[in-house]
Parts: C-alpha cells; sequence; structure tokens
C-alpha cells in the first residue's frame, strides 16, 4: 500500500508554530513513528506553502497511490483549484486538521476542499494523520 501525505502552507513550521494549537512534534519525528507503526506502508510525504505545487503533486500521486492524506492548511479555505484537483483524481483523499478548526476563528469554519474528500479528521492532533492512515486500511 502507497499513502502520500501532503500539507500545505506553513506546515514546514510544526514544532516551532503555535506550539499551543500544533503542539510541539516536528512533521518529521512524527512521520517516523507512522512509518514505524505501519512498516507495510510506503508512507510518502510532500510540503509546500504554494498552491499550484500542492496541485501539481496531487496530480502526480492520484492514479497510482490507494490514499492521499491532505491537510491543505489555510488552503483549505480558499482554494476551489484545490477541490477541482481533488475531484479530478482518482485515489481517495482524506482532509486532516490538527486543530479542531471549528473551535477557532470563523473564517476557518468552511471548507471549499470537504465536499471532494472521501472524508474530514481535524481536533485530534498529529494523530489525525494515523486516523487517516487507518481509514485506508
Amino acid at each position: 500500500m502507497k499513502i502520500q501525505i501532503i500539507n500545505g502552507p506553513n506546515l514546514n513550521l510544526l514544532g516551532t508554530r503555535e506550539p499551543g494549537i500544533y503542539g510541539s512534534d516536528t512533521m518529521e519525528a512524527y512521520l517516523d513513528t507512522l512509518r514505524k507503526r505501519y512498516p507495510d506502508i510506503d508512507i510518502d510525504y510532500y510540503q509546500s506553502n504554494i498552491e499550484g505545487e500542492l496541485i501539481t503533486k496531487l496530480q502526480q500521486v492520484g492514479f497510482t497511490y490507494d490514499g492521499i492524506v491532505l491537510n491543505a492548511g489555510a488552503y483549505t479555505h480558499t482554494s476551489i483549484a484545490l477541490h477541482d484537483c481533488i475531484r479530478s483524481l482518482k485515489t481517495p483523499v482524506i482532509e486532516v486538521h490538527i486543530s479542531n478548526v471549528h473551535k477557532r476563528e470563523e473564517f476557518r469554519h468552511h471548507s471549499y476542499i470537504s465536499s471532494a474528500c472521501r472524508g474530514v479528521i481535524c481536533g485530534f492532533g498529529m494523530d489525525s494523520y494515523r486516523l487517516a492512515i487507518e481509514s485506508f486500511i
């Protein structure tokens, strides 16, 4: 099984960015934990702060991988282009968020990508990624 995790803008700062909201773990450390927990799954990781690069990566893996775990960051709340891209893929996409976006600012309560995704997981910290992987198993 091949799973692609894709993180959007500012998620390269996990571990230092607002630890009260996002925790103190880096994505690299958490990826190590995930890969040890699921040794039979090929877990690839990609992060970009640029919307078009996220779309390009989704298109590259969206027809051959078994699942995509997407934390689009703030693009969740603004990107019709990501929505359209996800709808065009064969590979199912799970939208994830580290924080519970519904307990945060009002503008974070709407997702432009949710309706294109298989499901949404939010509010479980970094464990949101694990729960998304579990949904593909």
